[in-house]
């Protein structure tokens, strides 16, 4: 679609000058005003992606059109014309929110220069704006589904948190409960929403690349610091820096951590000089950070500076009737996802997922329904469908694996059986119990399993098996 430009100018000779140019171009649709009253109803009719306006017209001042197309729409972009006498007046017109301007006589190269820097300038404000927007839309309160009495508190506090200056918020749950998202919410809601939201997992990175990351650093800081680079506490200024997995941090990081947290200034690594930052920033975990400060693995002072607002996202298995609102906002989703037409959720089915425990939490559920929606049929989700929820006779649910004994006593039933999960879960299950008798000792579990270590570390890192009694890393690493 070509760009609509409108050229004003009180002189024939120039509008048709310009617009015969930019036509040629074969990228803009041209239109022209000889004054000011004109160039205004134009702007009202068509309303163009760009105007190129000269100062001086016979009716009323530039500055008077620039100030009133301005008012009728602010995103209005406007190139200036103006004679050499006239800088000082060009000056004040871009105060005033013109983009650029070109003195008299114009140069035909330097104006199409000048026009395609500013649509360019402008297509990208549209793109971060529209993006903005689907965030926004995104992390609204409404993703936040529950009407526990648990999740109203969480509600209320994401509320005040996010309309208050509290540059400290900590949320606390097990893995699974949704304290991305939470975090995400909390940003996109407060005054520091149009700002950038920045985030790192503390436990994805060894302690030198974290501080590096989060800090970033000079020139020559180290071997490969072959250029100066901007860390995310640096990139998140005027808005939010996200630590998921906090408790993962070293003891090092962490009191580099807390002085940006008392003073908001930090170096860079390799430098000397002090950068003050204005940013908020939320933290999450899915330890205890509390018992870590006990046992001397985390800083107690840093503990009570990330939680000047703490906010504790209950486990899915105690949230009751949500779980039932969850999985219906879920089977929309993903209905729309895969064009399928599931209607409702059998009773069955309802009370198969209030008596599961949901270890997983709520990642748990999206991906069972994604699951079932995706390989299932029908308008109706059934207990049947749900092969990987089992419950054993006290009415707790013991997953696939409890229906192992099951399957090797009876005849495989005709809808089949999920080897692939069920064997990954038997290894899981194997794993974690070796990992327990061996109080997670790494090198000992290997022994037990009569598996290598690096195969064992492999198994680990795949089911996402973290030791979560707050003790720390495998004592044969240390």
């Amino acid at each position: 679609m070509k760009a609509e430009i409108l050229v004003v100018d009180d002189q024939e000779a120039i509008r048709h000058f310009i617009s015969r140019f930019l036509i040629e171009e074969d990228k803009y649709e041209v239109s022209t005003a000889a004054n000011g009253a004109e160039a205004l109803e134009r702007f009202d009719a068509t309303s163009p992606d760009l105007v190129i306006l000269d100062l001086k017209l016979p009716d009323m001042s530039g500055l008077k059109v620039l100030e009133e197309m301005r008012r009728r729409d602010t995103e209005a972009t406007v190139i200036i014309i103006t004679a050499f006498g006239q800088i000082e007046t060009a000056v004040t017109a871009m105060r005033l929110g013109a983009e650029d301007f070109i003195t008299k006589p114009v140069i035909l190269d330097q104006l199409l220069l000048s026009i395609e820097r500013v649509l360019q300038k402008k297509q990208m404000a549209i793109e971060v704006n529209f993006h903005r927007k689907r965030l926004r839309e995104q992390y609204q309160f409404d993703k936040i589904i529950g009407n526990c009495d648990r999740m109203k508190a969480v509600h209320r506090i994401v509320d005040q948190v996010a309309k208050s200056s509290a540059t400290s918020v900590l949320i606390e749950g097990e893995s699974g409960t949704g304290k991305e998202l939470i975090a995400h919410i909390v940003h996109h809601k407060s005054a520091r929403a149009d700002q950038p939201f920045m985030d790192i997992n503390c436990a994805s990175l060894p302690e030198t690349l974290l501080e590096a990351e989060l800090f970033g650093y000079e020139k020559g800081a180290f071997t490969d610091a072959k250029a100066q680079k901007k860390g995310l506490i640096e990139l998140a200024d005027g808005g939010t820096l996200f630590l998921d997995e906090i408790g993962e941090m070293s003891p090092a990081s962490q009191v580099k951590l807390l002085r940006v947290l008392e003073r908001m200034v930090f170096k860079r690594v390799g430098g000397t000089k002090d950068i003050s930052v204005d940013v908020r920033i939320i933290s999450a975990t899915n330890r205890d950070l509390r018992q870590m400060v006990a046992d001397g693995l985390f800083r107690q002072d840093l503990y009570y500076r990330l939680k000047v607002v703490p906010i504790l996202l209950p486990p899915l298995r105690e949230r009751g009737k949500d779980i039932i609102m969850l999985a219906k906002y879920f089977l929309g989703v993903f209905n729309k996802a895969f064009n399928k037409n599931f209607q409702r959720i059998t009773p069955g089915a309802e009370q198969l997922f209030l008596q599961y425990r949901w270890p997983g939490n709520i990642r748990e559920l999206k991906n069972l329904l994604e699951r079932t929606v995706l390989l299932e049929d029908g308008e109706e989700v059934r207990r049947s469908m749900l092969h990987d929820l089992r419950v054993d006779g006290q009415g707790q649910a013991s997953g696939i694996v409890g229906t192992l004994d099951e399957i090797l006593r009876n005849d495989i039933r005709p809808e089949g059986i999920l080897f692939n999960e069920i064997i990954r879960e038997i290894e899981k299950s194997l794993i974690l119990k070796a990992l327990t008798e061996t109080n997670w000792n790494q090198s000992e579990t290997a022994a037990l399993l009569n598996i290598k270590r690096d195969k064992l570390r492999y198994r680990m890192k795949l089911y996402d098996l973290k030791r979560d009694d707050g003790h720390g890393d495998d004592p044969d690493q240390e």
